[in-house]
């Protein structure tokens, strides 16, 4: 029964001070493993060596919507490389963010596609960032049905979580259930047991009792329960089932997630 944190931007500048005393208090937790996320050309090789250095991280490699105006079939070109690295269990995070339009929106669904596209070809599955984007994100996602893929950090309708299940894939919540602006407990409550995940998205959104301070992925411990909850389940149950489908997901190199 080991934790996976399944978000966590664990390379970025945030964490550079501390690192390792970061990850000795997630191992100290209980946490397993955490996916480092790379949702940039820069962020990814980061990403990727710590990968590199401790089998219990795996890191991912993509485009973040918020630069998907970047995207070239260059890119497209050294993410397909990139995904060719067995530590790199995913793309991502791509998506689309309509909140902030930091990239034009045509760009953004064109990353998307292509990202989904390439995440479909290396056989793995994909990270997915949706803000004020439902419609779109589920209409690309109904493009690429032999993509699996993950809402991280779920904060959107009910329509997407309903027609991304039905799609197969995943659901991962990250410690905005915790909040007390949280208003989706039906959410938690409608995700099969086997199509969820947990997350801390590092270092944002830390969890009640830690709100302002940076998140990290002992953290996670802290969402588990609160979804244990609210589904009425016994935090055990959760973090096993959790852990299990992390490794379902992600694949065999999420140590200690056994089905």
């Amino acid at each position: 029964m080991t934790l996976v944190d399944t978000h966590c931007h664990l390379g970025g500048e945030a964490y550079a001070a501390d690192r390792g005393a970061v990850l000795e208090r997630a191992w100290a937790a209980g946490v397993g493993h955490v996916v480092v996320i790379g949702e940039s050309p820069e962020a990814a090789p980061g990403a990727l060596a710590l990968a590199a250095g401790d089998a219990r991280l795996s890191a991912t490699a993509g485009l973040h919507p918020h630069e998907a105006s970047r995207w070239t079939a260059g890119m497209g070109e050294w993410l397909a490389a990139a995904l060719r690295d067995p530590r790199v269990v995913a793309v991502g995070e791509t998506g689309l963010d309509y909140h902030y339009d930091h990239s034009p929106r045509p760009a953004q669904r064109e990353a998307f596609e292509a990202q989904l596209e390439l995440a479909r070809a290396a056989g793995k599955p994909a990270v997915i960032h949706a803000r004020e984007a439902d419609d779109d994100v589920l209409a690309v996602l109904r493009n690429h049905p032999r993509t699996v893929a993950v809402l991280h950090s779920f904060s959107s309708g009910a329509a997407l979580l309903v027609g991304a299940l039905a799609l197969g894939h995943y659901v991962s919540f990250s410690g905005m259930v915790t909040f007390r602006s949280w208003q989706a407990d039906d959410l938690v409550r409608a995700v099969p047991a086997d199509r969820l995940l947990v997350e801390t998205d590092g270092p944002y959104l830390a969890p009640v009792p830690l709100r302002g301070r940076r998140n990290e992925p002992a953290f996670v411990r802290h969402v588990a329960e609160r979804v244990a909850a609210v589904r009425d389940e016994p935090v055990e149950e959760l973090v096993a089932a959790t852990g299990a489908n992390a490794r379902r997901l992600f694949g065999p190199r999420v140590a200690g997630a056994t089905e």
